[in-house]
C-alpha cells in the first residue's frame, strides 16, 4: 500500500511522524513523506530506506503582518493546487498527517481525490492549523484522551491513539526512581528565562540544600548559573543541551519544565512526577499541563504563580517525603503503544 506521510514545520511534528513512517515500512507499505524546508535535514536523517521525500511550500499563518499572513497563505495555495495535480498521477491508498501548516495542503488534495486521511493532534487543545484542516478528514487520533476546542459539527471520527515517542522513552516505561534528590530542569531546546530565574532562588531558600540539579538552559546563560550554583555550594550541572532525555529523566526524581505535548508524553511514558509552567501565551501547552496534572503526576502552574517561594517549600515537601514522589511517579505513568495504534488504524 502506498502511504503518503505529511510532517510539520518542526521536530514536534516531525519525530512522531517518522516514527510511524518505519514502522509502516517495516510491514512492507511504500512510503512518501512531504516536508517543508524548515525540516529538510531532520527529515532525510530520520526517513526510513527506501521512503521517497516531497517538499511542500508552506509557513506559519500566525504571523502579526499582514503581508506575511498573504504570503503564506499564498504558499499553502500554491502546494495545495500543485499536490492535487500530483495526486492525479502518484494516487496514495492513505494519508497521515501530523499537523503544522505543511499537512494543510496535503490534506486539501486528499480531499479532492477521496483519499481516506488521517490527522494527527499532538496537543490537548486542537491548533489552528488542524483545526482549519478537520474538514476533510476522516479520522483524527489524538495524543491525549480528552482535547479541547474539537468543532461539536466535526465529522471526523475521533481516535486516542497517544503520541509517537522514541524508543528510548518506551525501553525506559516504569523505571525506578533513584530516590538521590535529583531534580531536572528543561525548559526545551530553546531554554526557559523564568526556569532560570525561579529554579536557583528558590533552593537558596531551601534549608536543606543536598538536591542535585542538571539544569539544561540557554548556551548564553550557562556560565551564569554555573557560576551561581558553585557560589552557593549547590551541586549542579549545567549544560545547553541534554542529548540523552530519556537518560536525564530516569536519573531524576522530579522534573521541572515547559509542557509542550512531546515533554509531557515522554513524563508519561517513563513515568515521573514533575512541575509544570506552560508558556502563558501557548493555550496548548496550558491544555497539556492541566491534563497531565489530572492525572496527579504533578502540577500545572501559571507562571505569575511560579514563584522562589512557592517553589522552595513545594520543594522541600516532595524531596521530604519520596513517597510522594513515588506515587506521582506511578499516577503519571502511562502506556504508549502509540506507534502499532497508528498503523494498525490506517491499514485497517
Amino acid at each position: 500500500m502506498k502511504i503518503w506521510i505529511a510532517t510539520g514545520g518542526t521536530g514536534g511534528h516531525v519525530f512522531p511522524a517518522l516514527s510511524v513512517a518505519a514502522e509502516l515500512a517495516t510491514r512492507g507499505h511504500s512510503i512518501i513523506i512531504s516536508r517543508d524546508a524548515r525540516v529538510k535535514k531532520m527529515v532525510a536523517d530520520g526517513a526510513p530506506h527506501g521512503a521517497r521525500i516531497a517538499r511542500v511550500w508552506a509557513s506559519g499563518v500566525g504571523a502579526k503582518s499582514r503581508a506575511r499572513q498573504i504570503i503564506a497563505l499564498s504558499k499553502i495555495a500554491v502546494s495545495a493546487a500543485w499536490l492535487t495535480l500530483r495526486f492525479a498521477f502518484i494516487r496514495p491508498a492513505r494519508v497521515v498527517a501530523f499537523g503544522g501548516y505543511a499537512s494543510v495542503p496535503v490534506v486539501f488534495a486528499a480531499h479532492l481525490w477521496h483519499i481516506p486521511t488521517f490527522l494527527h493532534e499532538q496537543n490537548a487543545a486542537i491548533g489552528r492549523a488542524n483545526k482549519f484542516a478537520l474538514r476533510w478528514v476522516k479520522t483524527l487520533m489524538t495524543s491525549f484522551p480528552t482535547v479541547d476546542g474539537i468543532p461539536a459539527n466535526t465529522t471526523a471520527r475521533v481516535v486516542y491513539t497517544g503520541l509517537p515517542v522514541r524508543h528510548e522513552f518506551l525501553s525506559a516505561a516504569g523505571a525506578p526512581l533513584p530516590h538521590a534528590s535529583k531534580l531536572l530542569v528543561t525548559g526545551g531546546s530553546l531554554g526557559a528565562q523564568i526556569l532560570d530565574d525561579v529554579v536557583p532562588s528558590a533552593i537558596l531558600q531551601m534549608k536543606n540544600k543536598k538536591i542535585f540539579v542538571t539544569h539544561q538552559t540557554r548556551p548564553e546563560n550557562v556560565a551564569r548559573l554555573q557560576k551561581l550554583y558553585a557560589d552557593n555550594k549547590i551541586r549542579a550541572n549545567v549544560l545547553s543541551f541534554i542529548h540523552d532525555m530519556a537518560g536525564a529523566i530516569v536519573d531524576s526524581d522530579l522534573v521541572i519544565g515547559r509542557s509542550g505535548a512531546s515533554t509531557v508524553i515522554e513524563l508519561e511514558t517513563i513515568g515521573r512526577g514533575a512541575i509544570l509552567v506552560p508558556l502563558n501565551i501557548n493555550p496548548d501547552q496550558v491544555a497539556n499541563a492541566n491534563s497531565f496534572a489530572r492525572l496527579g503526576g504533578g502540577f500545572a502552574v501559571p507562571q505569575e504563580k511560579f514563584t522562589p517561594k512557592w517553589l522552595a517549600a513545594t520543594l522541600t515537601e516532595l524531596f521530604d517525603n519520596p513517597t510522594r514522589l513515588d506515587k506521582m511517579a506511578k499516577k503519571s505513568l502511562v502506556p504508549n503503544n502509540a506507534v502499532k495504534t497508528i498503523c494498525d488504524e490506517v491499514i485497517k
